[in-house]
């Protein structure tokens, strides 16, 4: 990555604030929910607008499988946009503190690797792939939400550079395929504490597509 230099002397882009595209993501998963939160306290939206207003956002927010086939939309550009919207609404503070910290400790381990560049081209791609992965292999008629897609993506694009380093200086591969095995293992945990709620085909297809996308920025950088 090249620095630039001000007049005064001074480093400026990217290098003067090294983690702002994770916290430009943060804020935009963060906004949403904030909103709908003070609508859940009557702070704005009057009398039950709260249910009103998480009704509103996940009608025409939330990743819907049904638009995929003959469901009207409610607008003209909803069937290609909740490929991205459904990622930065969540149903409440919990869902929404732990993907958060979550996205806090795995987009800085990204931004290391590859760069704020690499970390937005490795989030998006990540977030697409997770709502393709609901959407071909879920029969649900029920809406999804939340960041968790491009979160596993992340989590597979950190795997992958974890897997190719170890490979590069013959160590044992054992410490990533647990990390693996571990990460299967907490799908299935959250899938039957959530009485099978999970939308884990939502994590699959983000890992794959982070892990194609971590490769990618890899072979670029080679």
């Amino acid at each position: 990555m090249t620095k630039t230099v001000t007049d005064s002397g001074t480093d400026s882009g990217p290098r003067r604030f090294p983690m702002l595209a994770l916290w430009a993501v943060f804020g935009l998963c963060v906004l949403p929910e904030a909103v709908l939160q003070g609508a859940d306290l009557g702070l704005w939206g009057g009398s039950g607008g709260g249910p009103q207003w998480r009704s509103y956002a996940y009608g025409w927010g939330g990743f819907w499988p049904g638009l995929l086939y003959d469901w009207r939309p409610n607008y003209r550009l909803q069937p290609l946009a909740m490929f991205v919207t459904y990622g930065f609404l969540h149903v409440g503070l919990l869902h929404l503190a732990v993907n958060m910290m979550t996205l806090v400790s795995l987009g800085r381990a990204v931004i290391d690797r590859a760069g704020q560049a690499g970390f937005l081209w490795l989030y998006a791609a990540s977030l697409l792939g997770g709502a393709l992965g609901f959407g071909l292999l879920t029969n649900t008629s029920v809406p999804m939400v939340g960041a968790s897609g491009a979160l596993f993506g992340l989590m597979g694009g950190v795997l992958v550079w974890a897997l190719r380093d170890r490979r590069r200086e013959a160590l044992t591969l054992w410490p990533v395929w647990r990390a693996v095995i571990g990460l299967l293992a907490l799908n299935v945990v959250l899938w039957v504490v959530a009485g099978g709620q999970l939308a884990w085909q939502t994590h699959l297809g983000g890992c794959l597509a982070g892990a194609a996308m971590a490769l990618m920025l890899d072979w670029q950088e080679a």
